[in-house]
């Protein structure tokens, strides 16, 4: 039997000039690349954007097919304290690079470190500067201590739209001769946000079923349809409510869905609503509520049908 391939490598570009997106990112790193050297770096955005694949790309542009020997890859989430820093980090650093003048040190959610182990990489990286470069990715920069955001360029990744994940993914089924119907690609970038590797994983799992459709998405991610929300919150609004809380039960029991999913599928489509801008804004204020009621444990159940009861109030 054939290993199955992960399309999130499979697929991951091997070139800058292969990334979706991100332009404002990938045109200076190219000019960089074509000087032969590059500074410490800072990349900060959402998860699945291309934070790690740039840096791999990167990696791979500058040093040639044997990047390996000067790329160390670590992701601080699994290592977190100030040993990761100052054992395998500089034992790495202070190595001669091989066939270059520096070598790269990309250091995954590093906002996930500790500020003793921030302190410590920052002082790693004053004193290896003439052989070593750091690229450092984390969702929020604000985690990461001033030193260290003062050493680098500070690189913002932004969101992707819809008409980048649907590049990616005519990509892929180009890629894996599958097909995508023509409303496959707005229901993908609705359930994953822009996230591309979310976008493969689910790419791959809904093609084992044939043909990508709409249809098929949803069923694989276990999502609610965005069209099923609407239909619910509209049925309360016009005052039977017994009818919206059947369409939720049927959500939550035969769809099996979750109650935190039907609440962001709630908040989405209140502003799809035709209603007073007064009461959009407070039931958005009653989906944080709830929200947070979920979280702490509360019934999915009651706190989703209470949630519906504030549709019908003035």
């Amino acid at each position: 039997m054939a290993d199955i391939e992960i399309w999130t490598e499979k697929y991951r570009p091997k070139k800058l000039s292969e990334v979706v997106g991100q332009e404002h990112v990938v045109d200076r790193l190219k000019a960089w690349v074509k000087k032969g050297s590059i500074p410490n770096m800072l990349f900060a955005g959402p998860a699945g954007v291309g934070k790690t694949t740039i840096a791999l790309a990167l990696a791979r542009e500058l040093f040639g097919e044997n990047w390996h020997d000067n790329f160390q890859e670590t992701n601080a989430s699994d290592e977190r304290g100030i040993n990761i820093v100052r054992g395998k980090i500089k034992d790495f650093a202070r190595t001669i690079p091989i066939g270059h003048d520096f070598k790269i040190v990309f250091l995954d959610e590093s906002d996930a470190l500790t500020p003793e182990a921030q302190q410590a990489l920052r002082r790693t990286m004053e004193k290896y500067a003439g052989v070593c470069r750091f690229i450092l990715s984390c969702n929020y920069s604000s985690h990461i201590i001033e030193p260290i955001q003062s050493r680098c360029a500070v690189f913002r990744f932004k969101s992707l739209s819809e008409d980048d994940v649907r590049t990616y993914a005519e990509r892929l089924a180009k890629g894996e001769n599958i097909k995508l119907s023509s409303d496959a690609f707005k229901a993908l970038y609705e359930i994953t946000g822009g996230d591309l590797r979310t976008a493969t994983n689910v790419l791959q799992a809904t093609s084992a079923l044939g043909d990508v459709t709409k249809e098929r998405l949803y069923e694989t991610v276990a999502q609610a349809r965005p069209e099923d929300i609407k239909k619910m919150l509209e049925t309360v609004l016009k005052g039977d409510f017994q009818s919206g809380r059947k369409m939720l039960f049927d959500m939550l029991i035969n769809q099996g869905l979750s109650g935190e999913d039907i609440i962001k599928g709630i908040y989405k489509q209140i502003f799809e609503l035709e209603i007073e801008e007064e009461k959009r804004l407070r039931l958005i204020e009653k989906c944080g509520e709830y929200e947070f009621r979920l979280n702490q444990g509360g019934s999915p159940e009651i706190q989703l049908e209470a949630l519906l009861s504030n549709f019908l109030k003035g």
